[in-house]
């Protein structure tokens, strides 16, 4: 048994001191860091409490994970990209963030709990799962900018984008969960999803207006 609150209060006060010291883009991802490990917590707690309510043993990772985990990082930047109209480069630093921080704190709790002795297993976790959960939110960070930029931010829009980023954390899990060449693939799936991921990435940043915000261009 670990004690997960102990774990991330014990990363998050240097985090929380670095912030006296940094500004502009540097601060950004440092809080969006310290939300994502935050949003890590809560999911953990969530699923289990849902998982024990549906009577779900090892399925939950592959039926009720993706969901309550691409939620949980889904609201955080809704709010955001709806309340403060953030510019698209700092609207995808963010989306980093709490990816990155999701991830950090997930790999950090596993470890405690399983140790750190084999190496393939830390491979696993930080190139395999650590990547995955920064691949998914930046899907969700890639379909709602893209969703913004034809002036509507529709449900039907922001539904599926969210879908995208629970399909390919569902796979995932689906895969890596059968053994054998399945799991060697859902392995392999993040790393490949994110090298393809650069184009649209890149294309989406470098078009982004310069440092000019995401609602400005629908009221001219």
């Amino acid at each position: 048994m670990i004690y997960a609150e102990n774990i991330l209060l014990c990363i998050a006060v240097p985090f929380l001191t670095v912030l006296y010291f940094v500004r502009g883009s540097v601060r950004r991802f440092v809080v969006a860091f310290l939300l994502g490990m935050a949003v890590c917590l809560v999911s953990a707690y969530l699923g289990s409490y849902l998982g024990m309510l549906a009577g779900m043993g090892d399925e939950t990772k592959v039926y009720l994970s993706p969901v309550v985990e691409e939620l949980m990082k889904f609201f955080p930047l809704l709010l955001y990209i709806l309340l403060f109209l953030p510019a698209e480069k700092d609207f995808f630093l963010a989306a980093i963030g709490i990816g990155s921080g999701f991830a950090t704190f997930e790999n950090c709790c596993y470890i405690l709990s399983f140790g750190a002795g084999r190496l393939s297993y830390i491979m696993i976790r930080g190139l395999a799962v650590g990547v995955m959960h920064i691949v998914s939110v930046l899907m969700l960070a890639l379909g709602l900018v893209m969703i913004r930029r034809f002036r509507e931010m529709s449900f039907p829009g922001i539904f599926g984008a969210l879908s995208l980023s629970v399909m390919f954390h569902g796979l995932y899990n689906l895969l890596v969960s059968e053994g054998g060449v399945p799991s060697y693939i859902g392995y392999a799936l993040p790393l490949v999803t994110a090298f393809a991921s650069v184009v649209p990435y890149r294309y989406l940043r470098d078009n982004a207006g310069g440092t000019a915000r995401m609602g400005e261009e629908a009221d001219t």
